[in-house]
């Protein structure tokens, strides 16, 4: 498997189908969060993976176009990004992204980055949707670096 980003350049290597959130494309060839590379006594280099992985033939190309447009859309309309104990909120109103976009966009996520829990709120009597990313520790570190939140 290529390791290389020919077709977005200049993303990090390691940009995984979370991206999507920050407007990016899960096709391209990605490796695990987190591999570990050792050499064997033997001189032969041995890579270990995570569980933080993108399975990117989990979406055909049209669903895959779909889930980039509905990330191109959560990104541009996210209000906020809030920290969570185990992950990260992100934010939006729903005139600007339904419950039904975010559910979509959970859905084909879930297919290629099946380590996420996923958790859709409608708060504030109606005027506020919220997407929780979560999971297993290290997950937050993983969004943390693959969107870049800090």
């Amino acid at each position: 498997m290529s390791r290389g980003n020919k077709r977005f350049p200049g993303w990090s290597k390691r940009t995984a189908g979370i991206v999507l959130l920050a407007g990016a494309n899960a096709a391209v060839n990605l490796p695990a969060q987190d591999s570990r590379t050792k050499t064997s006594k033997e001189g032969a280099t041995v890579t270990t993976q995570s569980k933080f992985y993108c399975d990117i033939k989990a979406l055909t190309p049209t669903e895959r176009a779909r889930h980039k447009e509905l990330g191109d859309k959560m990104m541009t309309a996210r209000n906020a990004t809030i920290e969570t104990p185990n992950g990260y909120e992100f934010q939006f109103s729903p005139k600007d992204v339904s419950l039904a976009e975010l559910a979509e966009w959970a859905v084909a996520e879930s297919k290629c980055c099946p380590f996420f829990d996923f958790h859709i709120d409608l708060e504030r009597e109606g005027t506020l949707v919220c997407l929780r990313l979560t999971g297993s520790e290290g997950v937050k570190a993983f969004l943390r670096a693959e969107i870049g939140l800090r």
